[in-house]
């Protein structure tokens, strides 16, 4: 059955879900590449009109353009793959732009995504289209004119039924075709950037150097408050209730031959002092790492937080794929202080979180409907939501005007 089981995912369910994130990340290629087009027509008309002086003053907004544009498709890059790391800042002034190295490769990389990699964001659009209007045809060909071209490829009419099925199955090899050269097609949309818009090894890595530095520093504090908090879960609550146990059962033990019925009693009050150190006891594991997570994985997690939410909370979770166990761990903390936060302070009625997987990032949203108001930059749970989001590298964004909505978004990388 186990085997049955991998053999179905590794046949079925990888691909479906590798041509699914290609098409996406094509489609998404496909923004990038039309702005590409109209940077690169700008280009065109700006270097014409130079030689009469004209396009001389078009020359700085130009590069700001070109610059603003490639900066965006590094985001892009990085939401379905590893970071672009960027280049130090390029000039927008046309002496030192015509010489600098960064505005020369990100000039290459716009001839090359507003051709290429237009073409291939059309195709990772057309495709799905024409998959599923050619795999359906034959449940509305009785419903269209006679006359009217059957396929997607402007060629053909369907007057019987073996035509109609002939167009079905070009719409499956239209399928094959995504699921086989899905993947391939995005990473030759993505490889100009990658190879272009990355700083090359001539550029100064300092200050991402720093940035890191204060990553991991941040994390370790995490780490060190998170040590003391258990710490003090287990001296102050655990630990006490034990002490309580063992003194319960040594009077009990003094008490039982001379006055059985108040042994008894001790004895209760020590059950009840065993019972109460075992929850917290679970407690504290629970807040290490949930079982849970392991047990139903990232989306489980969440309804349970959902359900235990004193604020009524909707959960919509689309992760097909699970993400690494320190990822899930953080996804999971985060939307427990998160809720945590709304249930004390925020005034809510409802509460939605949003879970979703696109390419290598994880993406979370947690919104209500409260007073808003909410400070980025104060208070310990907001702090330690942002400081276990930077040890993976990821990014927090709150948005919280005075009378609300609030909307939390945290974007981390899925991991191995």
């Amino acid at each position: 059955m186990l085997r049955d089981g991998a053999g179905l995912r590794d046949t079925v369910v990888r691909p479906l879900s590798a041509a699914g994130a290609a098409t996406a990340q094509l489609a998404s290629g496909l923004t990038t590449a039309l702005l590409a087009l109209l940077v690169l027509l700008w280009l065109a008309v700006t270097t014409v009109t130079s030689l009469v002086g004209v396009g001389l003053l078009m020359a700085p907004a130009l590069l700001r353009a070109l610059h603003a544009l490639a900066g965006r498709e590094r985001e892009r890059l990085g939401r379905w793959g590893p970071e672009v790391v960027a280049p130090d800042p390029s000039p927008t002034r046309l002496p030192p732009a015509l010489v600098d190295p960064t505005t020369r490769r990100e000039l290459r990389w716009l001839a090359r995504h507003a051709t290429l990699g237009l073409l291939l964001g059309l195709l990772g659009v057309i495709l799905p289209i024409s998959a599923v209007r050619d795999t359906a045809f034959p449940l509305y060909w009785k419903f269209m004119p006679r006359d009217v071209t059957a396929t997607s490829v402007g060629y053909g009419n369907a007057h019987s039924w073996p035509d109609a099925l002939a167009v079905a199955m070009l719409g499956v090899g239209w399928i094959l075709i995504i699921l086989g050269l899905g993947p391939g097609m995005a990473r030759l949309q993505a490889r100009p950037g990658r190879l272009l818009l990355a700083a090359g090894p001539d550029t100064d890595l300092s200050l991402r150097v720093a940035e890191l530095t204060a990553t991991r520093a941040a994390a370790l504090d995490a780490h060190a408050t998170e040590l003391r908090r258990i710490e003090r879960s287990l001296h102050d609550g655990t630990q006490n209730r034990i002490v309580s146990v063992t003194v319960l059962l040594g009077a009990a033990r003094r008490m039982v031959a001379r006055d059985p019925a108040s042994a008894d009693e001790l004895l209760e009050r020590a059950q009840s002092a065993a019972e109460q150190a075992l929850a917290e006891l679970r407690t504290v594991s629970r807040s290490i790492l949930p079982p849970v997570l392991a047990d139903r994985g990232l989306a489980g997690a969440l309804s349970g937080l959902a359900a235990n939410c004193a604020v009524p909370c909707r959960i919509d979770v689309d992760v097909p794929e699970r993400c690494a166990a320190s990822v899930e761990a953080t996804a999971y903390f985060v939307v427990a202080e998160a809720l945590t936060n709304i249930a004390k302070h925020s005034g809510a009625e409802h509460a939605t979180v949003m879970a979703r997987s696109r390419g290598r990032r994880l993406l979370l949203t947690v919104e209500d409907d409260g007073r808003g108001g909410a400070d980025e930059d104060g208070g310990s749970g907001l702090t330690g939501i942002r400081r276990r989001i930077a040890a993976h590298d990821g990014t927090l964004s709150l948005a919280s005007p005075p009378g609300g909505p609030t909307t939390l978004k945290v974007d981390l990388p899925c991991g191995a």
